[in-house]
């Protein structure tokens, strides 16, 4: 049965074609849609009933145009920029620093180390901060690569955005330096870092030599170590991959919880199949109900399905979110519930202060030791630890040639910057057909 129409790709050829979400023999949801040239394609997209599908959605009555939207000639998914009918005006934007990097993952969105290496010059670099705070920012910047750690000259780059009025900095990255570089984490948080998004896949080396091509675990622990010291917050950012680590779910929520206050979160990413992947893409890949199960499960009901919402400024197909108050005997409490609040009216903005509200390391202020606080420095204090036993889990959904849905694209707020494209959704820079061809990439 058909649900709803919208437009996809083709993942053959990456043309523009009609899609229908359907329900399967099995109940659960699936994408449709026929090339003329390449076929038919089917690929499963929510690993529930469509009660659960249905009830997942959150119609938002926020609009935010880009600032400075280009006008567009192609059409989506082929003129972003951002383009004027794009539906947000972005939250956080990925700089790819450089192509280098010291792991050959055989998974990896951007495909890293295949070409001749580039490093992005600091004067470009410059020139995308001043891009983007000219069409809507400032943003919270996300320094990517490649692993940008690579470069000898982050702490500069970090010091450059600061200085231009950009309030947080997140680094992603797979954590080596940071594990064997004294005092790097330190120089780090000094240039203005805000947060580690440390790779994360596993707490044993079975799962990082399938996805990341050799065992990591003891060096992970050593980075994790090194960023608390430092006082960087830490999000684990584990890619789960079907029948690779989805067993490994509420092991790295226990790791992470274990390793509170420094570590803020887990953000979880089912594999998406594009840029170089050496998975075939499964029949059934990891949906975001089939995540909240081994959430719930693995966790042995300390988190719950139920306690998860979809995105707010982002479609809510995107993603996923709750929040948790550690309580004094270790258990916990959601703080974000389905059904309250207002995330359908989320805006970008809200977005990016959430984020780096709970991600961000520990607070500057310094607080009194002898116990006489003024009310307001008492109130500080009590936010501080009310915060310091805040943990929150959340996962994104990144889309690929199979299941991209254009409406859904349309709503995306994460964006690579590209110093001739502008800004570009993220899951519209990465696809790439089956021959690993991309739209965007250089």
């Amino acid at each position: 049965m058909r649900i709803a129409r919208t437009r996809s790709v083709c993942p053959e050829c990456l043309r523009v074609i009609q899609s229908d979400i359907c329900t399967g023999e099995d109940g659960y949801i699936y994408m449709k849609k026929t090339c003329p040239d390449h076929g038919s394609f089917q690929t499963l997209i929510w690993e529930d009933d469509l009660e659960s599908y249905e009830g997942w959605d959150q119609p938002t009555r926020v609009t935010e145009p880009p600032v400075k939207g280009r006008q567009p000639e192609r059409g989506c998914p082929y003129d972003c920029g951002l383009c004027s009918a794009h539906k947000r005006k972005g939250c956080c934007m990925l700089l790819e620093l450089t192509s280098r990097c010291n792991l050959r993952c055989p998974v990896c969105f951007a495909s890293a180390g295949e070409r001749e290496p580039w490093d992005v010059p600091i004067e470009e670099i410059g020139r995308q901060y001043d891009f983007l705070l000219s069409h809507g920012g400032p943003f919270n910047i996300q320094l990517s690569g490649g692993e940008p750690t690579m470069r000898d000259d982050l702490p500069e780059i970090i010091k450059l955005g600061r200085e231009k009025g950009f309030p947080f900095f997140q680094l992603n990255t797979n954590g080596l330096r940071l594990a064997s570089e004294k005092g790097y984490g330190e120089a780090l948080k000094a240039a203005g870092l805000n947060t580690v998004f440390l790779q994360f896949d596993a707490v044993t080396d079975g799962p990082y030599e399938i996805l990341r091509g050799r065992g990591l675990m003891e060096e992970k622990e050593k980075a994790i170590a090194n960023c608390a010291r430092a006082g960087l917050g830490i999000v684990l950012v584990p890619v789960i991959a079907a029948g690779v680590n989805e067993d490994q779910v509420g092991a790295i929520v226990k790791f992470a919880l274990d390793h509170m206050p420094a570590v803020r979160g887990v953000h979880f990413q089912p594999l998406s199949y594009f840029g170089r992947c050496s998975l075939s893409r499964p029949e059934a890949p990891v949906t975001i109900p089939r995540m909240l199960r081994h959430i719930e499960e693995q966790t042995e009901g300390r988190m719950k399905a139920s306690d998860f919402t979809g995105g707010g400024a982002e479609s809510p197909y995107c993603s996923f979110h709750a929040s948790y108050m550690r309580r004094p005997d270790g258990s916990l409490r959601v703080l974000a519930q389905r059904g309250g609040g207002c995330c359908c009216d989320t805006t970008s903005r809200d977005a990016m202060l959430s984020v780096a509200q709970q991600w961000s390391g520990e607070r500057e202020e310094a607080f009194p030791e002898d116990g006489a606080y003024s009310e307001t420095s008492a109130l500080d204090l009590f936010l501080a630890q009310a915060r310091e036993n805040t943990f929150a889990v959340s996962g994104m959904v990144f889309q690929d040639a199979y299941n991209l849905d254009l409406d859904r694209l349309k709503r995306c707020y994460i964006c690579e910057v590209d110093s001739e494209k502008g800004m570009v959704p993220f899951c519209a820079y990465n696809l790439t057909d089956n021959q690993g061809r991309s739209l965007y990439r250089r």
